[in-house]
């Protein structure tokens, strides 16, 4: 784990697994692997739900992808996650940053597998498109709770829109492994559960995580309730059972929580 760490703040790089205060930090670390954050620690939105500071967003760093192909290549990663603060500062959202990120972690020796964690970018397919034929083998976008939830929780988001960039890229790429993910605990009802899990299916996306949602701080949106174990796996079951081909549900789950190890039972 503090190799990981050394090497990252040598690079002053920034992990999500930090910024977000994932539960699974020391476990992920500890296996030498990360989920990096780019484009600076600041987001441009303010949801309800998420420890990542929001306010003035920062330069987009030039040397970024070339430190993170170097610290790759030095832990030896397998599977990378790539994701990013929101920029709607940006033109394109910022996709030009990711395929930059993208396509030097695909020049190096023994390139890994790359998961891209995207925004987005305001509904602009094209940016989705432009990142994918950077060499992604994995596209995720999460749609983080139903719909009703949304006002409240991520008010400058859209479900619909989600869901559309995630049938989008499907659509025009079919062979790319698509991915989504949502928490439960905000007052979410199961019915709409139901219905968000069938909406998945219906834009034809792989994998869908759920975890238990953990307010960060007292100022964030408050937890509803806490799920059971067994409540985990009944959700599980009830998405299995829309048609979703791969569903890691648990308390702690989170969407990059072993990511390789969720990929790979979609590799041939």
């Amino acid at each position: 784990m503090l190799e990981v760490i050394k090497k990252l703040r040598s690079q002053d790089l920034h992990t999500v697994c930090e910024e977000a205060h994932c539960p699974n930090l020391v476990e992920c670390f500890s296996k030498k692997t990360a989920t990096f954050l780019i484009m600076g620690k600041a987001c441009t939105r303010n949801c309800r739900f998420c420890a990542v500071e929001s306010g003035e967003p920062e330069a987009i760093e030039g040397e970024e992808p070339a430190n993170i192909a170097k610290i790759a290549n030095e832990l030896d990663l397998k599977y990378v996650v790539i994701t990013s603060v929101t920029r709607d500062d940006l033109s394109d959202g910022g996709a030009t940053h990711f395929c930059n990120v993208v396509s030097r972690l695909k020049e190096i020796l023994n390139p890994p597998m790359v998961e891209v964690l995207v925004p987005d970018f305001k509904g602009d397919e094209n940016c989705a498109f432009k990142i994918v034929l950077a060499g992604v083998d994995v596209f995720a976008h999460n749609l983080e709770t139903v719909p009703r939830l949304y006002k409240v929780v991520r008010p400058q988001a859209d479900f619909k829109r989600s869901l559309a960039l995630l049938w989008a890229v499907k659509e025009k790429f079919p062979h790319i492994i698509t991915k989504t993910g949502i928490m439960v605990g905000l007052g979410e009802k199961e019915e709409e559960l139901m219905e968000l899990f069938l909406k998945v299916n219906e834009v034809c996306c792989d994998i869908l995580t759920i975890g238990q949602y953990l307010a960060p701080s007292q100022y964030h949106y408050p937890v509803n309730r806490f799920y059971s174990p067994e409540e985990f796996e009944e959700l599980k079951s009830m998405a299995l059972e829309a048609g979703i081909k791969v569903v890691y549900s648990g308390p702690f789950i989170r969407s990059s929580f072993n990511a390789y190890e969720v990929a790979k039972t979609l590799v041939c």
